[in-house]
């Protein structure tokens, strides 16, 4: 029998997809968790888990190797401030060391790898997922004036350069100005301080890095995202059509009703 293992973060996306996957998987199902991240009901819910600290890549191995894993999907964020407060052991520090850059193409992708060896196939971050990739056109919420569709259109184009440089994929743009840029603070932050500065009417564009690899770091919005630019009177939220998860869909249709706030999909 096959066995799938969720690599779980934090946030909404490991329980949809426990959820999803609980539907279209016939195998097992057990979670790798991390202290301080997964939230702990999750693992109430799967056939078996492991409890580790961020940067415990031989723990991880071990746990799927013993659990008979044989592929694995990445789902959910960890906190940035972690990264850089991670205590890696001895097998981390070794795939550390072979990486010319250390950014996240190059971290995951070195995950990845030393899976492979161990014999475990990570699949598309989107598996199982496929019903929350929006088509393109309107989400939820009002219609996009001409302006708005300028400025999605400006924004697209940094958007995609920044995350080409490694930079984010979010910006918050109004009338043809970048107002923020998203780095490692992530894209809460950035809806914030774009909001600050924009006084209103902003919009915030988030798009998938040009030759993403789709096992990890897909776009994804939630709920949380739709009441965040209302509190930062973030007029609309434009993502890349059939690439970007919208999670929660029916409470973000909801909330960008109420809220007055656009969710857009743009090819």
């Amino acid at each position: 029998m096959s066995v799938l293992g969720i690599i779980a973060g934090k946030g909404l996306y490991p329980s949809l997809l426990l959820d999803e996957a609980r539907r279209k998987f016939a195998g097992q199902i057990v979670i790798a968790a991390f202290t301080g991240e997964t939230d702990p009901a999750l693992t109430a819910r799967a056939d078996g888990h492991c409890w580790m600290k961020v940067g415990q890549l031989g723990k991880l191995l071990a746990f799927f190797q013993d659990a008979a894993v044989d592929q694995a999907i990445m789902a959910g964020q960890i906190t940035p401030g972690r990264l850089f407060d991670f205590r890696p052991d001895f097998k981390a520090l070794l795939l550390l060391a072979a990486l010319r850059e250390r950014n996240a193409e190059s971290l995951f992708g070195a995950v990845a790898g030393a899976l492979e060896q161990a014999g475990v196939r990570l699949l598309p971050a989107t598996t199982f997922m496929e019903k929350f990739l929006p088509p393109a056109g309107l989400v939820a919420g009002p219609k996009l004036s001409k302006r708005q569709l300028r400025d999605a259109d400006f924004g697209w184009g940094i958007a995609k350069e920044i995350s080409r440089l490694d930079i984010g994929q979010s910006v918050v743009v109004k009338k043809g100005t970048v107002l923020a840029v998203e780095g490692h603070d992530g894209t809460n932050a950035t809806i914030r301080r774009g909001g600050e500065l924009g006084g209103g009417g902003a919009l915030l564009v988030k798009v998938s890095k040009p030759g993403q690899d789709p096992r990890f770091d897909v776009p994804v919005i939630g709920p949380d995202t739709a009441r965040i630019c209302a509190e930062a009177k973030i007029s609309a939220v434009v993502v890349e059509a059939g690439r970007t998860l919208l999670l929660g869909w029916d409470e973000i249709t909801s909330l960008a009703a109420e809220l007055g706030v656009t969710i857009f999909a743009k090819e």
